[in-house]
This record gives structure tokens, C-alpha cells and sequence, in this order.
């Protein structure tokens, strides 16, 4: 398993325990980093008042009390691997949400066993964390986009106010973009029709060409036409014919909802 960084206390009153727990952590995970080591109660407490780590193992008879005192006074985030000669306290151990419970001698595969537990409960919890936030980036991405409802209009010191839904299609000719109503009425846009593609209903309104923007209300007819393209009829009538490329037609077909 692949290691990852972290910081350690040992709370041990017993040097050579203490020194078998920094030769397996060299051994197997040199990237852990050990902060420091208490052999006492009060000491444990007064140094995690201080500071914080990921991983801390820790005997349970203690040079004044048990470990179970630090607990009580102090609510560390760190995973809890305690090491004990003695199988009595195990329950207790994991009333304080012991990672682990290993006996002495420390057998080596038990404690690599161990502390790998720690490592994949963090990796774990770190992907829950990606998965969340990968969440809330789709639904984000999928909240219902706010289109443009009307247009306003500006003709002379008037204006006037236009809903998307009497909008028949909007088209471009000599580099002016024009709005046609179902009515035939025709009023000139500011907006060009890329801008225009952007604002519209894409559910409604469709760029069936380089030229012409159309609802889906104003589509009078469809036909095949030569080279695979298809040829679309506009109500009110279009000054000009209306293809769609043979390219575009299957996203056409799809938004109109049928096939040829």
C-alpha cells in the first residue's frame, strides 16, 4: 500500500517498546514523521493541548495513571492504536474509538496491519471528500440554466418588449440581426445571433443554420433534400431557403424529436 505523510506521538513509559515502535515505523513507513514521545498522563495531556497529530500509539498503563485519562481530558482527531501487554482493556480501548488493539510483543505483520488500516481509512475518507465535491460540481452543472424570456426593442424613442414564446426566428442578413415575430413582424436586435444562441431555450430554439435561429413553433415542414441536407420550411415565410447541413441533421432530427 502506498504510504502518506503522517505525524505521529508515542506515549510509551517503556524504552524499549518505544524504540521497537520507531524501528517498525522507519522500516515500513519512513514518510511518518514522529513528533515527539511522553511516557505519562500529564504529559500527553499537556503536549496535545499544543498540538495536533494523525496517529497516536499509546500504552495503557502509563508511569501515573492510564491513557484512558488523556482521553477523557483531551478529544484528539488522531487515529488511536493503543499497545498494551494486557488483553483486559480492549473494550475500553474501543469505547474511545481505538483504531486498533495490539498486544505485547507487537507482532511486526499486525502492526503494518494496523497502521495501514489508518492509511486506507484516510484515503477513503479523502475520496468521499473528491466524490462530494465531484457532486456538487454536477449539480451545479445541471441546475436549470435561466434563458431569456423577452427582448426589448427599440424603435425611434419607443420601446417595445417582446416574449421569447412570440418569437417565430431570428436571422442575419448584411451583418444585421433581425427578430421575426409570429405575427411577421420584423424588428432589428442588438445582439448578433451567436449572442442570441446563448440567450435562447435550446429546448425551443435552434441554430438550424449559419444564418437563422428558429423556434420550434415557427417549423411549418421538413423535407429530405439533395446531399443528405434537409430543408425546412418557416412559418412565417423566410425570405430565403432554409437548410440544415447534412452534419447538423442528426442534432435536428433529435430536437424536433423524429427521424427520417
Amino acid at each position: 500500500m502506498n504510504n502518506m505523510h503522517k505525524r505521529v506521538l508515542i506515549i510509551e513509559d517503556e524504552l524499549p517498546a518505544k524504540v521497537q515502535l520507531e524501528r517498525l515505523l522507519k522500516k515500513h513507513f519512513p514518510d511518518f514523521e514522529i513528533l515527539d514521545h511522553k511516557t505519562s498522563v500529564t504529559g500527553a495531556i499537556d503536549w496535545l493541548k499544543n498540538h495536533s497529530v494523525d496517529l497516536i500509539f499509546t500504552d495503557v498503563e502509563l508511569s501515573d495513571g492510564r491513557c484512558f485519562d488523556i482521553f477523557k481530558e483531551i478529544k484528539p482527531k488522531a487515529d488511536l492504536i493503543f499497545t498494551t501487554a494486557y488483553d483486559n482493556y480492549a473494550i475500553q480501548a474501543f469505547k474511545v474509538d481505538g483504531l486498533d488493539y495490539l498486544l505485547k510483543p507487537i507482532d511486526e505483520d499486525e502492526f503494518v496491519a494496523a497502521v495501514e488500516k489508518s492509511i486506507t481509512k484516510h484515503q477513503q475518507a479523502a475520496m468521499v471528500d473528491i466524490n462530494t465535491i465531484h457532486e456538487i460540481i454536477a449539480a451545479h452543472s445541471n441546475t436549470q440554466k435561466e434563458y431569456k424570456k423577452r427582448f426589448s426593442m427599440r424603435l425611434g424613442d419607443k420601446i417595445y418588449i417582446i416574449h421569447a414564446e412570440d418569437i417565430a426566428y431570428f436571422y442575419s442578413e448584411d451583418k444585421v440581426t433581425f427578430l421575426v415575430t409570429h405575427d411577421g413582424k420584423r424588428h432589428i436586435s442588438d445582439s448578433s445571433l451567436d449572442q442570441i444562441e446563448t440567450m435562447v431555450d435550446p429546448d425551443k430554439f435552434f441554430r438550424i443554420s449559419r444564418g437563422c435561429i428558429a423556434n420550434i413553433a415557427s417549423i411549418r415542414s421538413v423535407a429530405k433534400h439533395f446531399n443528405s441536407r434537409l430543408k425546412v420550411i418557416l412559418s412565417p415565410d423566410f425570405c430565403k431557403e432554409v437548410l440544415v447541413s447534412r452534419i447538423r441533421v442528426p442534432e435536428f432530427m433529435k430536437w424536433i424529436g423524429d427521424t427520417f
